[in-house]
């Protein structure tokens, strides 16, 4: 006899005693425990502290938050809401399923651990950025001083790219707000929006400095310290400046040896000879490595001459091309192989950078090595990218909740969404370029929380997903439909008041915090020229 399952939470845990799941597959029978645990209940227009809120840590310990004036970081830590009743509070409270009033403050569910000013007069926070060391509870947050565009040429800095008088990484210790050390990069431009630049890996950092064109490798001590590995730009190999100033010492020599046999006496000459061998006469080290990877590919594929011939002649026509792109971002594949984004200037500095030509190349910093380059339209570069999403979501080994953020290499809704979008496409080209623009993916820029697990629930991702950023606000509810039960809403999420706007044609944008573990959540609807609405979503 065969019984229907039961899927009410009790029924979940008997059956969780009685049974024992599959090899591999304890966690995904846990997280469906969620489909019962849900972020249900709403509390409207909550009276909060007049902060930029940015995002749980990872791990849920703690909720990061910023003043208005971006000077101050203040953090909270999460707490689970916990009130009594008077009697004639009880009994008014059950027939409006209303909560007493001190459960609906803030404070109910958050409590503030400190205040720490990082920004000093002139600098403000980037509220944008923030990266997370789990392993020791450290945060990785920025300041900078305003931008400025139309900065004077340097030598060796990039034109058209602009520049920040003063570019400041801290290291906090979260627990306690001490900031253990500090990263300063002057006259500098490192993309911190969304934490594009800067990239994290276990206790590795990579830092795209775009006006200079230098990749800063760092690591993270258990200390707390910042230690500068290496920098991979103008040079590759630790030794690669000092072999060129020896070469160019050496060629100085050789010179004024052949002026004395001569009869010449210009001591001038020297020092240019000296200026040229080290200057502007040589590509930096990355493009050096980048074009003979370009030639020898085409060198060693083509087996037939004249294809050769062809290929190395199409070769020098673009290699002015090859020569103008710049690094625009970077991001670890693991600790030895990076995956660099190249492209025009103008992109590089460019909000919308889907219309300019792009490339991808891996390179690996043991070796100083190129092993790939893809422009963005290769098919070949795409079809890694749908069978192996996940590689490019690099992540620390050993944050195993990590593992379970849905993408269309592990999730088969996702695939098929994915593949939906693919036949629908005009061109298979354009779409090839448009998931392109994705890639290198931006560190830590997507929610663990199981209610974005696309094999346990179903939403409008125009709407709402687990990527980090701001979208448009609507004003009906967000649906989560159940996966395994199609026709069940299991909860909705609804932001802003809950009469909805009186003025229905004002854009209002709306971000969502979604706790990696408990079933709460903040949403938070911004609107022009007018307060923030923020409503705490929790089950009851």
């Amino acid at each position: 006899m065969f019984f229907k399952p039961n899927n009410n939470i009790v029924s979940r845990i008997f059956d969780r005693q009685i049974r024992t799941p599959a090899p591999g597959t304890a966690v995904n029978n846990a997280r469906r425990f969620y489909e019962n645990i849900l972020p249900s209940y709403t509390l409207y227009n909550v009276d909060f502290p007049d902060n930029s809120f940015r995002k749980f840590t990872d791990d849920g310990h703690f909720l990061i938050s910023f003043s208005r004036n971006h000077q101050d970081l203040i953090v909270y830590r999460p707490k689970w809401l916990s009130f009594s009743y008077k009697d004639e509070e009880e009994e008014a409270c059950n027939d409006s399923r209303d909560l007493p009033s001190k459960a609906t403050r803030f404070d109910s569910f958050f409590t503030q651990l400190y205040c720490v000013s990082l920004a000093s007069s002139n600098e403000f926070i980037c509220k944008d950025f923030f990266l997370y060391v789990e392993s020791n509870q450290f945060g990785l947050f920025a300041t900078q001083t305003v931008q400025v565009y139309d900065a004077p040429n340097v030598e060796g800095a990039i034109h058209g790219v602009p520049s920040v008088e003063k570019i400041t990484f801290h290291l906090v210790r979260l627990e306690d707000g001490v900031v253990l050390d500090e990263k300063v990069f002057c006259n500098d431009f490192v993309n911190l929006a969304h934490s594009m630049g800067v990239f994290l890996y276990d206790d590795l950092l990579a830092i795209m400095s775009l006006r200079y064109q230098t990749i800063h490798i760092l690591q993270i001590r258990d200390s707390g310290n910042l230690v500068d590995v290496r920098a991979i730009g103008e040079f590759c190999r630790d030794d690669d400046e000092l072999f060129l100033n020896s070469h160019a010492q050496y060629m100085v020599n050789l010179n004024k040896v052949k002026q004395q046999e001569m009869g010449f006496n210009q001591a001038d000459n020297g020092s240019i000879l000296s200026h040229q061998i080290r200057g502007g006469s040589f590509l930096s080290g990355i493009k050096q490595r980048l074009l003979s990877f370009i030639f020898r590919g085409i060198w060693k594929d083509e087996t037939d001459h004249s294809l050769r011939v062809q290929g190395i002649k199409k070769f020098y026509f673009h290699f002015q091309d090859y020569v103008d792109l710049i690094m625009w971002k970077v991001q670890f594949l693991d600790r030895h192989h990076l995956l660099i984004k190249f492209g025009s200037v103008d992109g590089g500095v460019s909000r919308n950078a889907d219309q300019h030509p792009a490339f991808f190349a891996v390179y690996n910093m043991e070796t100083t090595e190129f092993i790939a380059f893809y422009q963005n339209s290769a098919d070949e570069l795409y079809n890694l990218f749908e069978r192996f999403g996940d590689h490019f979501h690099a992540t620390s080994r050993n944050l195993l909740y990590m593992n379970f953020i849905s993408s269309h290499s592990n999730n088969i809704y996702a695939l098929e969404q994915l593949r939906s979008s693919k036949t629908k496409a005009s061109s298979f080209t354009l779409f090839v370029k448009k998931m392109m623009t994705s890639l290198p993916f931006s560190c830590q820029s997507q929610s663990p929380s199981p209610y974005f697990d696309q094999s346990l629930f179903r939403f409008d991702e125009k709407l709402i997903s687990a990527t980090d950023r701001h979208r448009q606000s609507t004003e009906h509810p967000i649906k989560f439909i159940s996966r395994r039960h199609p026709n069940t809403l299991k909860f909705k999420i609804k932001p802003g008041p809950e009469a909805g706007g009186a003025d229905g044609q004002t854009k209002k944008i709306s971000s969502f915090l979604f706790h990696p573990i408990l079933p709460l959540a903040l949403s938070i609807q911004h609107t022009l020229l007018q307060p923030c609405v923020v409503n705490i979503h929790f089950r009851r």
